[in-house]
């Protein structure tokens, strides 16, 4: 008599099937399946025809379908031709940026980096989630200058490594001093680097070196606010804005710029002062209130605007100190007899 078992036997092979159906549709058809919050990162394990069977000397990247780790990933879906025998599939999270950080990017496969640069020229490759269009592109190896914003990325991280700093924030009343890591040489001469234009407060690093940045101090200051800055390529020291307070004016020395023009005349002899944006003494000095001063390439000295009063008198001064050094004054009569006088003077500029 045959079994009950036996005669529900095609049940029993259903139900292995469905219960193991991903494996079997593995292994006869390649099926790979990428679930909606990952990337399938490839490895090709070897190549028995064609031109392109081995990488090229120094790269560890394959662009053309040779052995080893390949540039294109699989994006969530349902793939087939993926044989276990000839492929390697493994599952990657997607990279998340959060709110206030940006993603550093380190590239281990591409062109050399010019001898001279520090960083790696930005390319078009998706915000790096498209590898194989970086190396194509001539992406280079090593620190990017380009860098990713908050929010979710399909990363190729076998190409890639991600690594996340925080956003730069200036708090109010200050002001950033800027020194940049990459970028032409500072004139001889000058102290700090010309000012470059496009770059968005140094956030495209990119168009700052397109723009003929130097390497460097800056003479442009960034103001209260949250930049993306990436921190291979500037530094930012945060200090108190320049205040000039009621009853003064800035006179303002520069150190940087271009030479100017005398404007005080022939009769003017103590110096030269210059228009504004020019090296040398402002012919217009600030008023009072707050102003983002880098001090760094820029003086400013307080000249007060009120009535002065200098004490020429051995026991008094006032709260200014700028007759400190002032004592009475001995005179002599018409009879020839000393006596000490104390004078006071008052200056109004």
């Amino acid at each position: 008599m045959e079994s009950p078992l036996l005669s529900f036997w095609w049940i029993i092979v259903l139900i292995i099937c469905i219960a193991l159906y991903k494996y079997i549709l593995r292994f006869l058809f390649g099926m790979v399946i990428v679930p909606e919050d990952r990337i399938g990162l490839v490895t090709k394990k070897f190549v028995l025809f064609g031109e392109n069977r081995e990488l090229p000397d120094g790269r560890i990247i394959a662009t053309k379908g040779e052995a080893g780790f390949q540039a294109k990933t699989l994006a969530p879906g349902l793939y087939f031709w993926k044989w276990v025998w000839q492929y390697e599939v493994s599952m990657e999270k997607f990279t998340i940026i959060p709110e206030g950080k940006i993603g550093l990017v380190l590239s281990k496969d591409g062109a050399a980096i010019p001898t001279g640069n520090i960083l790696a020229n930005k390319v078009d490759s998706d915000n790096f989630q498209d590898a194989e269009k970086f190396l194509v592109n001539g992406g280079q190896r090593g620190r990017q200058s380009a860098y990713i914003t908050a929010g979710s990325y399909r990363i190729n991280t076998l190409l890639f490594n991600v690594s996340m700093t925080d956003m730069v924030r200036i708090q109010e009343s200050k002001v950033g001093i800027v020194t940049t890591l990459d970028g032409l040489p500072i004139e001889a001469g000058q102290i700090a680097g010309k000012l470059a234009e496009g770059h968005n407060n140094f956030q495209d690093f990119d168009a700052f070196i397109r723009n003929g940045g130097n390497r460097g101090l800056q003479p442009q200051v960034i103001l209260a606010g949250s930049y993306n800055l990436n921190p291979w390529a500037v530094q930012i020291e945060e200090i108190p804005m320049m205040e000039i307070p009621i009853g003064y004016v800035g006179v303002v020395i520069s150190y940087v710029g271009q030479e100017g023009h005398d404007l005080t005349g022939s009769e003017f002899k103590h110096g030269n002062i210059v228009e504004k944006g020019r090296k040398g003494v402002w012919l217009e000095p600030l008023g009072p209130g707050k102003y983002p001063i880098n001090v760094y390439t820029m003086k400013v000295e307080l000249v007060p605007t009120t009535n002065l009063v200098l004490n020429w008198a051995s026991a008094r001064s006032e709260a200014h100190n700028l007759d400190k050094n002032l004592s009475t004054i001995t005179v002599r009569s018409k009879d020839g007899f000393p006596f000490n006088l104390d004078v006071a003077q008052i200056i109004h500029v």
